[in-house]
């Protein structure tokens, strides 16, 4: 069998560590084929190594029959290769048109960029892709999915015939990520050939023709989608059996301990009460742009309230800054790890010691012993894989950055732990880890708000769900009669259109 794109015997080393170990991977043209494993097992190494962001240290890769060895992202795409990061890179200024064609503007006799041309040259484009959006407005003003559908488009408009996605549905709804999916079967109708990386294996068994598994930076095998189940896969990747991915739901409190009361954001006109129970999982759904992270913030002080009152044991509590929030035990694990969580080029010992440096510290110097016992204690608490704790954080996996955050954060030692998409980008073996210790920390009195935009995890892990519509909290949803139905129908509509599901 010919292969549009074959790589064999693929082998990476950074700083001592082996990345990837006589990987291989074969993708056909007009084929969906997933790349799936936990952090760490190499995925998006061998991706950047296909599109030319990296190279290969040993091993071959043949293109069409040829082989190539692209040493820059420009090269690759002028071979037919494109990787759509999982951080988009969309200028947000210019206009849809501008991010399809960059450094191909047409131009006059005296380099004046020709927009009518411009412009009909995207909308050909755009309109044989089926992607229904204005190539004269700003990206800026797209949903986050039509963003990600220009990027594509700017890879097909060089001619790609080999497309590789990294984890392209992990900022969208469902209802963005299924347009998504179309858009993609599309495409490989037409003959593009899709690597497609991700951690949500209902999407991978909704769209993929075959999947690779590697493991720890080594090649596990690939299979058709149809001649395997979500377990075996799962198997494949983690190496056991892993079993059930929520914990069972503990005792809560009758008594809450934690009240939001009219608290409203500026510009809003919306006033949202909800009370928290010591030892509770409260989770909040909502689509994107429901509000959710905003309130959250806003709980935390990261961002102004118009108005409203917190309290705490029944006392009213003034917080205006994260710094009061942490005063009074309350931490907040925010949706983009990477540019608001961690301190991304330091240690794990420096971002877990960092909202906590008064514990590390006598006379108003830091300790080093007292540095190095809090940040072991946590590594080995959480089981973070690294080879010592002055690591930098940006070179662990995304499992191991979202411990580190969690450590972060368990150093204030919290009564109120909020957590938004804490398991977003990683692996199901983290999930689980992830689930777990929430549930650890309720069950030990912490009070949890989890904000998820994946429903089964909702469902899998609240004791009570707070369903959000345009910065109002709609609906209130025990476990026991909780739907992925009455979720999706309450964030649909607002508070005075909530129809009751029986």
């Amino acid at each position: 069998m010919s292969f549009l794109l074959e790589a064999t015997g693929i082998t990476k080393q950074f700083l001592g560590t082996l990345a990837l170990d006589n990987v291989r991977l074969e993708l056909q043209a007009g084929e969906i084929h997933a790349v799936i494993g936990e952090n760490g097992a190499g995925k998006s190494t061998l991706m950047k190594i296909l599109a030319g962001v990296n190279t290969a240290d040993a091993g071959e890769i043949r293109f069409e029959g040829r082989p190539i060895a692209p040493t820059s992202p420009r090269e690759a795409l002028m071979l037919g290769i494109d990787i759509v990061h999982q951080e988009l890179s969309v200028v947000p200024t210019l206009t849809v048109a501008e991010n399809i064609f960059p450094g191909r503007l047409p131009t006059n006799f005296w380099g004046m960029v020709r927009y009518g041309e411009l412009f009909q040259n995207a909308a050909k484009v755009l309109e044989k892709l089926q992607v229904g959006v204005d190539p004269r407005g700003p990206v800026e003003m797209l949903s986050v999915a039509n963003q990600q559908l220009v990027e594509i488009t700017k890879a097909l408009s060089f001619n790609c015939k080999v497309l590789i996605l990294d984890e392209p549905t992990s900022a969208l709804t469902d209802y963005e990520a299924q347009r998504l999916l179309e858009f993609l079967r599309r495409l490989a109708a037409d003959g593009v050939g899709i690597l497609y990386i991700s951690h949500k294996l209902k999407e991978v068994f909704a769209v993929a023709d075959r999947v690779t598994v590697l493991r720890d930076g080594k090649y596990v095998g690939t299979e058709k989608i149809s001649d395997v189940t979500p377990e075996q896969v799962v198997r494949m990747m983690v190496g056991r059996e892993l079993g059930t991915m929520y914990p069972p739901k503990g005792k809560v409190s009758t008594l809450p301990f934690f009240e939001v009361r009219n608290l409203r954001l500026p510009g809003s006109a919306n006033y949202n009460s909800f009370s928290l129970y010591q030892g509770e999982v409260l989770g909040f759904a909502g689509l994107i742009g429901s509000g959710r992270s905003e309130l959250a913030r806003a709980i935390f002080g990261a961002d102004p309230k118009a108005e409203g009152e917190i309290l705490l044991n029944g006392l009213p509590i003034n917080i205006d800054s994260p710094q009061k929030a942490i005063e009074y035990g309350i931490g907040y694990l925010p949706e983009d790890r990477k540019a608001a969580g961690l301190f991304l080029e330091m240690s794990i010992k420096l971002n877990v010691e960092a909202a906590v440096i008064n514990q590390v510290s006598a006379g108003g110097f830091i300790v080093p012993a007292k540095e190095r016992l809090l940040a072991q204690h946590y590594v080995q608490q959480l089981n973070i894989s690294t080879p010592h704790i002055d690591q930098e954080v940006r070179r662990l996996s995304g499992g191991n950055q979202q411990k580190a955050l969690v450590a972060k954060w368990l150093s204030i030692k919290p009564k109120i732990l909020i957590v938004d998409e804490p398991t977003r980008g990683i692996d199901v073996g983290a999930k689980k880890e992830i689930h777990f210790l929430l549930r650890a920390l309720a069950d030990s009195g912490v009070g949890v708000i989890m904000i998820s935009s994946e429903l089964p995890e909702v469902l899998g892990m609240s004791d009570r769900i707070l369903v959000m519509h345009e910065g109002e909290i709609v609906n209130e949803i025990l476990a026991a009669d909780a739907t992925e139905e009455k979720i999706i129908h309450s964030a649909s509509v607002s508070k005075s259109e909530q129809i009751h599901y029986g």
